[in-house]
């Protein structure tokens, strides 16, 4: 190798790609960074649709201690193998996936007994590592599903949220005969609400302050209202069981309340980290309350399995836009989405 050859070679630009970069409260920006090195067990996977979580827009305005800039958001998406490290024999390049984005030990007791999202060292796509607003991401394969044929990329963009419906709803152990009220009509309030039809739950009511967010639900077989008093005396109380998607003190608390004794609560939404409850009431009540964090790789698999066998749709109240535009889509989240329940963020790799 002559003098020259060996100067091109160490002077050569590393390859680069594409993406949606967090770089401070309310500052989203287009970049070129490096391509993702794939470790031992992992695979490049060629994004092709990323959703937006509602626990990314508190990070993008700089509420939420686990997404520090600079990051690459992205954690619910679908996409292609690009490539594959040595040895990897599950898949191979061109095959359609998803991706479980809650990265664990496969160790630990928890990961050994199915409650894998339990696991002391998990770690987060798109908030630990990064994400899938980006033309390419790497993942460990033992995190890859592939996708049935009938399966679209925006389809098997909503596996991660349906999974943490499937949780949830698992968590509650419903019953066919019980009446159900869900506080919270973004994404996963409505998953939940379609989880638990899944599940044999007969009438569901949600309850949002936002209308347009409220029809998606009725045109979905929910009960919407902006109050409990719409339903009236008898309706409006004694529920069996109760989930709260907000994560505010407020619906924490009329989530206890809306239930009978002997009741149970699931508290998975996030927006405050502290409130104040009845206690006592809870106790002579003897309501139960639990929190759902994420799925297990089981919750994960049945959200795959029902997608493809048409259990869950929110296809016709999704947006697709250009990962260029991801910064305006955040904006509009925030500011009121209307009648959209999720905005996926389309990669066009150059």
């Amino acid at each position: 190798m002559t003098t020259a050859d060996n100067r091109k070679l160490h002077t050569q630009t590393p390859p680069t790609m594409k993406a949606l970069v967090y770089e401070g409260p309310k500052l989203l920006n287009i970049r070129d960074v490096p391509l993702p090195g794939l470790q031992d067990g992992e695979v490049l996977v060629r994004v092709a649709l990323a959703g937006i979580c509602g626990s990314e827009l508190s990070g993008y305005l700089g509420h939420n201690s686990l997404r520090k800039p600079p990051l690459i958001m992205g954690h619910e998406f679908a996409g292609v193998i690009e490539r594959c490290t040595p040895g990897e024999s599950l898949f191979r390049a061109g095959d359609r996936v998803t991706v479980n984005p809650l990265v664990t030990c496969g160790e630990c007791s928890y990961c050994a007994s199915g409650r894998s999202q339990l696991c002391a060292d998990r770690s987060l796509l798109g908030a630990h590592r990064p994400g899938a607003f980006a033309e390419f991401v790497a993942v460990p394969g033992s995190n890859v599903y592939l996708l049935p044929d009938a399966v679209s990329f925006g389809e098997a963009a909503y596996t991660e949220p349906f999974a943490c419906a499937v949780h949830i709803v698992r968590l509650l152990a419903l019953h066919p005969s019980d009446r159900l009220i869900i506080y919270g009509a973004g994404p996963i309030g409505l998953l939940a609400m379609q989880a638990a039809h899944v599940f044999g739950a007969g009438d569901v009511v949600i309850v949002d302050r936002n209308e347009a967010r409220l029809e998606i639900a009725r045109e979905l077989g929910g009960i919407g209202v902006t109050e409990l008093e719409q339903l009236g005396p008898q309706l409006g109380s004694g529920f069996d069981a109760a989930i709260d998607a907000v994560g505010a003190g407020v619906t924490r608390q009329a989530c206890v309340k809306a239930v009978r004794r002997d009741g149970r609560v699931v508290f998975t939404g996030l927006h405050e980290p502290d409130s104040v409850l009845p206690i006592n009431d809870m106790i002579r009540e003897e309501i139960m309350t639990i929190g759902a964090f994420a799925y297990s790789a089981e919750d994960f698999a049945a959200a795959l399995a029902w997608i493809g066998q048409g259990k869950v749709n929110l296809s016709p109240w999704t947006v697709t836009r250009p990962l260029e535009n991801g910064a305006e889509c955040f904006e509009r989240l925030i500011g009121g989405p209307g009648k959209i329940a999720k905005y996926l963020l389309q990669v066009e790799s150059r």
